[in-house]
């Protein structure tokens, strides 16, 4: 949310008192969200029905017949996909209805089940609604989401087939087994002869099917037998048990949400079988490895709920809703991953629950009883749709996530410095202010934000002529440093006449509709709002053309833009958002393509960054607050309205490792919490925990206090300079990690589970993670007078103090107790590991891009070390074109190497002026830290690059402790770009 503020409101009393009501009950001050605002389980048709049926099936047993069967005679298998039909029985008289299913084994090693309902004909479309909404389910999610790997497996191939089912292997070296059961239909996905995961393993799949809306007839009315027979043999009814109070039409806080096409919910369960731990389905504030939802101590007595929301001041530990949804499941346990990516983007539930297995009770002295994960998947429309991972690494199920959903786009280098914002600064005076004393105070940053406050009353695309008279001057001012500006663009188009946005959106027609097929009228920032839909390719079209330069006057080439409320936020809507029998582009309700709305406006604003300018091919950024599978392509996202508190300090980290493990890696919380006044200590601390997130904003409130690093007393200002010139420090390493990130979906930052996925006893440790591959080991204190931490070391590799080198007695499976005085930042160093840095300080990352490198070696048990170094323009495209630098570097024995990482003849590559530039770029210093103790005596070192032979000075150093050595070699000059090496023997 951008904040609290006084909208232009309407003279009229009655709608005054509307909007006076709305915005109270939003920002009057609380400790956490009114919960009451968003529905539970209970209170949501579709999720009621459905837990009400999965409690009939449990509670009846074995008794419980599932009511879905394949047809054998209807099945077939051919070119690496199985089609058949599914018939569901719906009453006692053996009526069924048909729904086509698919399963495809794609070349990445990734099973697809898709189940429809087979299409009806125009009489029976007329019988189900007179809307405009459209009368199938709702089957372009993959339009948004999946991008590529779809590509059949034609090698897949049959090892049993019979009447009761089908074996179908697949995967590399057809490791890989699907078992389709006919009767009651179930899968079962197998690795290497042994089952993993399970589909309708419990027979709660349900899927309601289509039927027309019957209002029952009056006393007096005559019905015929005619009537009656069509009735029956068109659309038979289900069991007379089921709850049809919600079918057609359900009311929450004042807001009916009609329902033309009747009940269509779809739910499935999936077993993980022998998984005890799962991960995913953000966004939530809660642990990384997710609770059991069915009540009981330690668990949540409410399903996952995955329905973005504008959710303030959120609570904790809690499987409520947020902002944005990824439906992405992994299981752990140990040595082997799996995992599920349920593609709909209506409103869902997901129930957890475990449960112990042990067949052969004597197996209880041979290790125990397995733990199975159950969990409970319901949408309220669309297909069921689900793509089955075996992994058997979490890279695997990352990588082969990645090749359907993409990865993360490779963003502009300054991005991945500090971002001062708040809520507003309110002039540009107040902006250009800022960045002097950044400067003065001597505080790295790279952007500066405004809120939309900047606006000629809430009008984006346009400036407040009192307060922000002079854009461009403000914009070249940045610039000079090297600094850059993010304004914040929202979904919402203030209503109003004479406004050139709202006029052209209306007159265009590309608004979000209501019912009714009119212009959806509802209430945000600017007072009455409508929508764009960016559904809609010539609404995208049209939104692209407002950011020109020539439109968005006071725009420039180093302007970027934040894309907030996207969810979208509508504070007189049903849960603060939009109802969903509002239409889109091709007539979709907005109950199919809720989760996904806020992806279709972050990508209309990406596509407008990029065509801004003709011939400017530059990497947008653009900031998201809403999200769904595949918005980590189009930019970074952050956790929204967080308070200033200890406990949501500590909330931040598992939602961002959430994050990264779900495929959307740019991600980061508000530092400093945004409602509230932090008290120093929290701040210091925050900022050390944000100098590790892979997006790194301060951010506050209108109603806060300002915060901006140099206001700060002593010695907080300088604790907190310390951690941003570290993150400043590390950013060649960082940009590292995105580049693979860029790759094949790995995460930035990366749990233990992720790293060390034979370690049981990292697998619910989520308050410290690596940084990508660096061996960059990080546990931010998130406690309140905390002075020490407690580390978990997850192996029996070395561990070095980052600060001092210290050799620390580390033990694996324990954990390690450091120091964390309040200027400190536990920070270690696993050995075998070698990362990049750039040590002279600078104000932003754009003075930074000439640099020399310097090169830490953290040496192993074994005395190796290897690591890389990825660098491009930070800017443009040209990396696509070779223009880029990526380095190897290798310690073996007494001899450090550089060597081209991907085995390019750089020669052979046409120099673009960047590259150019970066000849005069080289490595100046390297730190070997756990440096053998027969370097002592060396004094100089040989450098061997580009044919030439020449010495450099080492100094040898002991720790304060005496118990390890590091060296430092300074004055190298070997190029970044090109091969050498420096012996040390």
């Amino acid at each position: 949310m951008a904040g609290a503020g006084t909208s232009q409101l309407s003279p009229r009393w009655a709608v005054f008192l509307c909007l006076f009501t709305i915005l109270c009950s939003l920002f009057t001050p609380a400790v956490a969200v009114k919960e009451n605002d968003f529905k539970k389980c209970d209170q949501s048709g579709f999720c009621k029905r459905n837990r009400a049926y999965a409690d009939n099936a449990v509670a009846l047993g074995s008794s419980w017949q599932a009511p879905y069967k394949i047809v054998p005679g209807l099945a077939s298998f051919k070119d690496g996909q199985f089609n058949a039909i599914i018939l569901k029985t719906i009453d006692e008289q053996g009526n069924t209805v048909r729904l086509p299913i698919t399963v495809s084994f794609l070349k990445s090693g990734t099973a697809r089940v898709t189940v429809d309902e087979q299409r009806r004909q125009e009489k029976d479309i007329e019988l189900r609604h007179n809307s405009g909404a459209r009368p199938e389910r709702y089957n372009e999610a993959e339009k948004w989401a999946i991008v590529g790997g779809l590509e059949v497996d034609k090698n897949a191939k049959v090892a049993h087939e019979s009447e009761t089912g089908i074996k179908i292997q697949y995967g590399p070296d057809s490791a890989f087994e699907a078992d389709i059961n006919y009767e009651p239909y179930s899968i079962e996905f197998k690795r290497d002869g042994a089952t993993h995961i399970r589909l309708n393993d419990r027979g709660l799949m349900n899927l309601e099917h289509w039927r027309p809306k019957i209002e029952k007839p009056e006393p007096e009315k005559k019905g015929g037998e005619e009537g009656q027979e069509e009735k029956k043999e068109e659309a038979p009814e289900v069991p007379a048990s089921a709850d049809e109070s919600t079918w057609w039409e359900e009311t929450f806080g004042g807001n009916t949400d009609s329902k033309p096409r009747g009940p269509e919910s779809v739910a499935l369960d999936i077993t993980f079988l022998g998984y005890e731990h799962v991960y995913g389905i953000p966004e939530h504030a809660g642990p990384l490895s997710l609770k059991e939802t069915r009540g009981g101590e330690g668990k949540y007595s409410e399903p996952y709920r995955l329905y973005n929301s504008d959710v303030f001041e959120y609570v904790l530990d809690s499987p409520m809703t947020l902002y944005g949804a990824i439906p992405l499941m992994q299981a752990q346990r140990k040595d082997s991953t799996v995992g599920v990516f349920w593609l709909n983007t209506a409103e869902t539930w997901v129930d957890i629950t475990k449960a112990k297995e042990s067949k052969n009770p004597l197996a209880l002295s041979v290790g125990g009883a397995k733990t199975n994960t159950q969990t409970h998947w319901i949408s309220e429309s669309g297909l069921m749709d689900v793509f089955v991972f075996l992994g058997p690494t979490p890279r695997d199920i990352t990588k082969s996530y990645g090749e359907l959903t993409g990865t993360t786009a490779m963003p502009q280098e300054f991005s991945l410095g500090y971002h001062q914002c708040r809520w507003n600064y309110v002039s540009d005076d107040d902006v250009k202010e800022v960045d002097r004393k950044m400067d003065r105070y001597k505080i790295p940053y790279d952007v500066i934000w405004l809120d939309i406050e900047y606006t000629d009353d809430r009008k984006y695309f346009t400036w407040d002529n009192d307060m922000f008279k002079d854009p461009i001057g403000m914009g070249k001012h940045l610039d000079v440093h090297g600094r850059k500006l993010v304004a914040i663009i929202d979904p919402h188009i203030k209503n109003v006449a004479g406004y050139h946005v709202s006029d052209e959106l209306k007159s265009k027609g590309l608004a979000v509709k209501n019912k009714d097929g009119n212009d959806f009228d509802g209430w945000c920032w600017p007072g009455s709002s409508y929508w764009i839909d960016a559904f809609s390719p010539a609404a995208i079209k049209w939104w692209s053309s407002l950011f020109n330069y020539d439109r968005f006057k006071g725009s420039m080439e180093n302007t970027f833009i934040w894309n907030d409320m996207n969810e979208p936020s509508v504070f007189n809507g049903p849960e603060v958002t939009m109802p969903k029998d509002n239409l889109h582009h091709g007539n979709w309700e907005h109950r199919d393509v809720h989760n996904v709305n806020g992806l279709t406006f972050h990508n209309a604003t990406f596509e407008a960054m990029l065509s801004r300018k003709k011939g400017e091919l530059r990497r947008p950024f653009v900031l998201t607050r809403s999200f769904y599978a595949g918005s980590q392509r189009l930019g970074a996202m952050w956790t929204g309205d967080n308070q200033a508190s200890w406990e949501h300090l500590g909330a931040a980290i598992p939602m961002i490792l959430a994050q990264g493990i779900s495929g959307f890696p740019f991600a980061g919380a508000d530092v400093g919490g945004f409602f509230g006044n932090p008290e120093l200590e929290l701040q210091s601390r925050w900022y050390q925990a944000g100098a590790f997130y892979p997006f790194f904003r301060g951010h506050a409130h209108i109603d806060a206090r300002r915060r901006e690093p140099f206001l700060l007393a002593e010695p907080h200002r300088s604790i907190i300079t310390s951690a941003l010139r570290l993150r400043y420090s590390l950013l060649p390493a960082w940009y590292t990690a995105f580049y693979h990130a860029n790759k094949d979906g790995s995460p930035i930052i990366r749990p233990l589970y992720w790293t060390h996925p034979s370690e049981e006893g990292g697998f619910d440790i989520d308050d410290q993670f690596f940084v990508g591959s660096t061996g960059l080991l990080v546990k931010p204190v998130v406690e309140k007078d905390k002075t020490t931490a407690d580390i978990y070391i997850p192996d029996d590799e070395v561990y070095y103090d980052y600060f001092n080198y210290k050799k620390l007695a580390t033990s694996k499976g324990k954990h390690l107790t450091v120091d964390a005085p309040l200027e400190s930042i536990p920070l270690l160093l696993r050995g075998g590991h070698i990362f990049p840095r750039r040590d002279t300080p600078r104000r932003s990352s754009q003075l930074m891009k000439f640099d020399d490198y310097t090169l830490v070696v953290a040496v192993s048990k074994k005395g190796d070390a290897e690591g890389e170094l990825y660098v491009d323009d930070g800017d443009s495209f040209d990396y696509e074109k070779g223009q880029y630098i990526h380095r190897k570097f290798k310690l073996e024995g007494s001899t450090l190497a550089s060597t081209e990482a991907e085995g390019r003849d750089v020669k052979s590559i046409k120099e673009g002026e960047w590259l150019k530039r970066m000849r005069g770029v080289s490595v100046d210093k390297i730190i070997i830290v756990g440096a053998p103790s027969s370097w002592a005596s060396k004094k100089e070192v040989v450098v061997e690059s580009e044919g030439k032979k020449t010495t450099a000075p080492l100094d040898y150093h002991k720790t304060e402790d005496g118990k390890n050595a590091y060296a430092i070699v300074r004055g190298i000059g070997a190029g970044i770009g090109t091969d050498w090496t420096i012996s040390f023997a």
